[in-house]
């Protein structure tokens, strides 16, 4: 695809997946400094003319979190302020989703902040990928297109998995929306871990619901953090359930603190990822871990957004 209005542009965050974007829409990767002064201050200067331009900033907000979200809101406002006709910000990952309710006293709702800024910054449109939860969406007074990465990872599984054996596991009540789709796209049966949640990063696995003895059972979630309730379930499918072997796949590789050594000493055969985040080099040594790319399914929406045709076909 050729425009002389689209312009990509990025940060810091993922600049890998940036460039692969790009080379899907037949483009190059529009020039942008963003630098630090001396004291840590973050310096941004956008580096040719965009004035009237159709302008997707490309950022994921992972670690380091603020500073990465930081660099998109400074992009933002040079953007907006050298004129662009529409600023869409592209967030392969959405940072600060997890607190997307008032569910203690005294907590804040860190989701809906980071929409509000995004708006007052001056993006005009939102670009996500497998938010932690759809009603984020919500929180926005601009238009927001919701990707999921489940067609990836389905024609994944599809062409090198044995579905006759495969059971979809959802980790917990609040994922089996998602599971359950792709359950049904891959025609398998589907199971659920009951497990209650005492702290943050902290579970104890309560209930395996539905039959995964003997089972290939593969558990489903948006994100893995530090993995400790992923290998907490994967012990509970195989030593409680009777599973045969235990695999999983995430949109967002997270992966802090001792969650490469967790995935590395666990059961787990295989956890899949998408390229929305950036391995860590220890992440990227481990032979337990594999990575999709979402570079095709972002560039299609793109392309879609700039010629103002349907993203629909690309939901799951």
């Amino acid at each position: 695809m050729r425009s002389e209005r689209l312009k990509i542009l990025t940060g810091n965050s993922n600049p890998a997946l940036a460039a692969a974007l790009c080379t899907e829409l037949g483009t190059v990767l529009g020039g942008a400094k963003v630098k630090t002064f001396s004291d840590g201050e973050i310096w941004v200067q956008i580096e040719e003319n965009v004035r009237g331009n159709d302008v997707f900033v490309v950022q994921s907000t992972c670690t380091p979190a603020d500073r990465h979200l930081l660099e998109l809101i400074l992009m933002i406002d040079a953007l907006k302020r050298a004129s662009a006709d529409r600023i869409t910000a592209v967030l392969p990952y959405y940072g600060y989703a997890r607190q997307d309710r008032k569910d203690r006293s005294r907590v804040p709702i860190s989701a809906k902040v980071v929409a509000s800024m995004l708006e007052r910054a001056g993006a005009d449109r939102i670009l996500s990928l497998d938010l932690h939860a759809a009603q984020i969406q919500g929180f926005f007074d601009i238009p927001v297109d919701h990707l999921f990465a489940a067609p990836v990872m389905i024609d994944h599984f599809r062409a090198y998995g044995d579905l006759d054996r495969l059971t979809v596991v959802s980790p917990d009540a609040g994922g089996v929306e998602r599971a359950r789709a792709i359950a049904k796209r891959l025609e398998v049966p589907l199971a659920i871990i009951d497990k209650r949640r005492e702290q943050p990063n902290e579970a104890d696995v309560m209930h395996i619901i539905g039959d995964v003895e003997d089972r290939d059972c593969l558990i489903i979630d948006d994100l893995i953090d530090t993995a400790g309730t992923l290998v907490k379930g994967t012990k509970a499918l195989i030593e409680r359930g009777g599973a045969a072997s235990v695999s999983a796949c995430a949109t967002h590789a997270v992966l802090s603190g001792p969650a490469v050594e967790n995935i590395k000493n666990s059961p787990l055969k295989e956890v899949v990822f998408s390229d929305s985040i950036p391995l860590r080099p220890e992440a990227a040594a481990c032979g337990k871990i594999r990575v999709l790319s979402v570079a095709g399914l972002l560039a299609r929406a793109i392309q879609s957004i700039h010629e103002e045709t349907s993203v629909s076909s690309l939901f799951v």
